[in-house]
């Protein structure tokens, strides 16, 4: 299988060098740097990439901008926006322009890179510490409503996952051991037919389950 290739959009050098250094590790291909928005924005159109990372404070034009243009040139790159900002405006804003991503900067790498690989896979994927802000944008369509598949654990563990309230946390508010959270997370993605937990509990949230 081929390696994804990804452009990374970001102003500070220092960032970008630990990004690519972060990607590098994880096999995954950079084909591009770019420091500023109108100077991404040509990278992308002209690389094609599977995925782009972009800053949301880019000089020139800014990541939310940059996400819009992209989308009205009809590219099929999947974006993955980067910053320090939790408020609900920019994560708001980055959804409605049509990122697939939205990951903090004081994240782990490794979240990082799982949020490239679900959105090059077409899924969706949020920090957990703002994924409440998204979770809160969807409502359950009346008349659509059907039966849960999940079991009460599973949907109490949702519930959870929906506040934005990681794992280990989740263990130690249910006095359950992190194992059991995590066997219940794998059956509860499968039985949800999700990608990855904020996935899950968007796909609960709008069929009424939680």
């Amino acid at each position: 299988m081929s390696a994804l290739r990804v452009v990374v959009v970001e102003d500070h050098a220092l960032t970008r060098m630990g990004l690519c250094a972060t990607l590098a590790a994880a096999d995954i291909e950079v084909v591009g740097e770019a420091g500023d928005g109108p100077t991404g924005r040509d990278l992308i159109m002209r690389e094609r990439p599977d995925v782009a990372i972009v800053d949301i404070g880019l000089p020139g034009i800014d990541g939310i901008e940059l996400t819009e243009e992209l989308r009205a040139m009809k590219s099929t790159v999947h974006i993955v926006i980067l910053t320090m900002v939790d408020e609900e405006p920019d994560v708001l804003a980055a959804l409605a322009a049509g990122a697939d991503a939205y990951c903090l900067k004081s994240g782990d790498p490794e979240r990082l890179v799982e949020a490239i690989r679900v959105a090059a896979d077409g899924g969706a994927y949020f920090d957990p510490r703002i994924a409440h802000i998204v979770l809160r944008q969807f409502t359950t369509v009346p008349g659509e409503r059907i039966e849960s598949p999940l079991s009460p654990r599973e949907t109490e563990i949702l519930r959870l996952i929906a506040e934005g309230v990681g794992n280990a946390e989740i263990a130690e508010r249910l006095v359950v051991s992190l194992g059991t959270v995590k066997s219940h997370i794998r059956d509860t993605l499968i039985k949800l037919s999700a990608a990855d937990r904020t996935q899950a509990a968007v796909i609960a949230l709008r069929r009424g389950f939680i």
